[in-house]
């Protein structure tokens, strides 16, 4: 369907216009930048909410669209628009960037006119990265994402916050550069930058393998898959509480979501051949990432490689279906597959934000993120430490939370891929209750650790409309995940349908 307006523009525009009306309204008027960022960042959000109530779920075709000429001589166009795997993340997006900007209210002493700005430029950004249907105006929203991110990081991180940012930005340019290759590769070849033209294409197996790995180079990075995921960690423990929410919530989805836009629509046969290769990757996620948690002594360290192990069912999910479709007899498990990935993405959205928001609402008490330094601040913050460990049960895949849903859909087709990689993958229940609940105990329960826990005071009101929010999500989607897979199906379906057809 098209908007009347231009619902996708103005959700894209909205932000980055604010944010720069935020950034010229001074520093020396803090509270009028904050109100004003608030301001942008709820309407922004309210602007998104058509999205979701005039959608139509019954077609896979593509929604809101805008089409304008923009580089005529190379065929390059505002093209933006939506379908049921993208509309999701965007709202995702716009609700996040919310929490984001009261989250940091009183913490951001420092340029906070500056520290608003970016996060509402980035937000935008990255809505243009989910609605973009023109392979060149994809590439700029995409790479446009690295400068608000290097900034927050290199301004408001931690001691060690100019090596984190180096290492962040070169992993994920570098692997944009061979992306940008193959997207002028099939420029070239279509003579249109059409993502939706792209999908038509019709590629030799070689062809489709190197532009499978050259894809692979930027989303792999991206998710962050083992064994590129190195600079994860490292940008969340410098990151300020902000940044680690951004990062893990909305930017680590980015990829996934790249792998659902490009690798498997346009090289089907190459995803296939190569399935093993990005399957071996997620279970190794799953299971040696999950150990790697475990002996973490930094509460933030610990959540960031949590974040990789569970984005590793997302991308099982996604390429589990290749597997599936070698056993016709149960070849409906593809779609089930992907839409775990995607509640997965959506869930670790929610879940990631939580914890690391927590995390940020005892550093601003006790300026430390060593698990060593706490112990029992159940007896001194009650309500923060009932959040804390709703959200930590939520990570482990508790029934009932939306952090159980996708995990359990991807296991379930799994199962009707292969037993080991079921087997492989339900580990993650045991793993991901062992370095969340360990690190519960040693965080919450207990006697008071020292004279600082002691003295700690718990939420307030700011703190608590943030995680009470992000409580109710998780609620939410893990009671009532209906909506949510319904506004897939149609989009996933098809998908998996296309990539059936071309194995064929």
């Amino acid at each position: 369907m098209s908007a009347d307006w231009p619902i996708l523009s103005t959700v894209i525009w909205l932000p980055i216009l604010g944010g720069l009306l935020v950034l010229f309204s001074g520093d020396k008027a803090p509270g009028v930048s904050r109100w004003l960022a608030l301001a942008v960042a709820v309407l922004t959000f309210a602007l998104s909410i058509p999205l979701w109530t005039g959608f139509d779920t019954t077609t896979a075709a593509m929604q809101f669209q805008e089409n304008h000429p923009w580089i005529e001589t190379f065929k390059v166009n505002y093209h933006l628009g939506v379908d049921g795997i993208s509309m999701p993340l965007i709202l995702l997006t716009t609700f996040v960037t919310i929490l984001v900007v009261i989250a940091g209210w009183e913490v951001i002493q420092y340029k906070p006119n500056q520290y608003m700005a970016a996060f509402l430029i980035m937000e935008g950004v990255m809505v243009g990265v989910f609605s973009a249907l023109d392979a060149m105006l994809f590439y700029v929203f995409w790479e446009a994402m690295l400068i608000p991110m290097f900034i927050i990081i290199g301004i408001w991180g931690g001691p060690n916050r100019v090596y984190a940012t180096i290492k962040f930005f070169l992993y994920t340019f570098l692997g944009s550069v061979l992306m940008l290759v193959a997207l002028i590769y099939m420029y070239l070849k279509s003579g249109s930058m059409s993502i939706l033209d792209f999908h038509q294409l019709k590629l030799s197996m070689t062809e489709q393998v190197l532009i499978f790995l050259a894809f692979l180079a930027a989303f792999a990075v991206k998710v962050p898959m083992w064994p590129v995921h190195t600079w994860l960690p490292d940008a969340h423990v410098e990151a300020p509480t902000g940044g680690s929410v951004i990062l893990a919530a909305i930017m680590l989805k980015i990829g996934g979501y790249g792998f659902l836009r490009f690798s498997l629509p346009i090289t089907p046969d190459a995803s296939g051949e190569l399935d093993w290769l990005i399957i071996a990757m997620s279970l190794i996620a799953v299971v040696y990432i999950g150990f790697v948690a475990l002996v973490q002594q930094d509460m933030k360290k610990l959540i960031a490689y949590s974040s990789i192990a569970h984005m590793g069912f997302v991308t099982l999910g996604f390429f589990i279906v290749f597997t599936i479709f070698a056993r016709p007899d149960v070849a409906s498990g593809g779609v089930l597959g992907v839409q775990g990935g995607m509640v997965q993405m959506v869930s670790h959205g929610f879940i990631s934000a939580a914890l690391f928001l927590c995390v940020g609402v005892l550093y601003d008490r006790m300026h430390s993120r060593q698990i060593a330094d706490y112990g029992g601040i159940v007896n001194t913050m009650p309500w923060f430490a009932l959040f804390m460990v709703f959200f930590a049960m939520a990570n482990a895949g508790l029934p009932g939370t939306s952090g159980f849903v996708g995990e359990f859909m991807v296991i379930l087709a799994s199962f009707r891929a292969d037993f080991w990689f079921a087997f492989l993958a339900a580990t993650t229940l045991i793993i991901g209750a062992a370095y969340t609940l360990w690190m519960v105990k040693r965080v919450v329960f207990g006697e008071v650790g020292n004279d600082r826990v002691a003295a700690l005071s718990d939420i307030n009101g700011r703190e608590a409309l943030v995680l009470g929010s992000l409580a109710l999500a998780v609620l939410a989607l893990g009671l009532w995940p209906g909506p949510l897979v319904k506004v897939m199906d149609a989009s996933i379906t098809h998908l998996v349908q296309q990539i059936a057809i071309s194995k064929l």
